[in-house]
């Protein structure tokens, strides 16, 4: 006889596996592609990927900047690529939430770190949250190209990003689990047209 649990289980799978087929009926891969090829345009021209979310976002920001920054693939060492988190150290997150406030913890960062050229990628399950708004519409102002993760109805922040993959789920975890999967592949993709175009090499 199987369990309540076991049935929960498997609910929560097919609802993820359902979510999923969606990403290949829609526009959301060729967004993920338009994706990849700006963030490689920007970084073989010196530029970089700035990433920022809160929570489990956050977690996924850190988690592919260190894609970037370190390694992606087991089977492609290659040398790093620019990539940062605009929100992992906590003496400079408490500071401005305590001197300005919580709205600003990516935007003030992001105003000294970023240049024309870079990239931002936001992340947001919801598109609600000030402080990703407030940073896209930074990114904007600064000729950073601003780029979203969003989910539910893409809120506030879809109408302040250039580019926007907005997950066809309102359920938190499997827009989550939707963002880390066309992350993974987001990151593939720009490393292998920076290893198409030489600007980077298999050690």
């Amino acid at each position: 006889m199987t369990s309540s649990s076991e049935n929960q289980i498997r609910t929560v799978i097919q609802a993820s596996i359902d979510a999923k087929q969606q990403l290949l009926d829609g526009p959301h891969i060729a967004i993920i592609a338009d994706m990849a090829q700006d963030i490689a345009e920007a970084i073989q021209k010196g530029g970089k990927l700035l990433l920022c979310g809160n929570g489990g976002s956050a977690a996924d920001a850190q988690h592919l900047a260190a894609e970037l920054l370190i390694r992606l693939r087991s089977d492609v060492n290659r040398q790093g690529l620019p990539a940062l988190t605009l929100a992992t150290d906590t003496s400079t997150l408490t500071a401005c939430g305590n001197d300005f406030s919580y709205e600003a913890i990516f935007e003030r960062p992001l105003r000294a770190l970023g240049k024309n050229g870079d990239v931002l990628l936001a992340i947001s399950t919801s598109g609600h949250s000030e402080n990703i708004v407030r940073a896209l519409k930074a990114a904007q102002g600064m000729d950073i190209k601003a780029l979203g993760f969003l989910g539910k109805d893409g809120g506030p922040a879809l109408g302040v990003c250039d580019l926007a993959l907005v997950a066809p789920s309102y359920d938190t975890g499997r827009i989550q689990e939707i963002h880390i999967t066309l992350g993974h592949a987001l990151m593939a993709c720009i490393e292998d047209l920076l290893l198409e175009s030489g600007y980077i090499e298999k050690l």
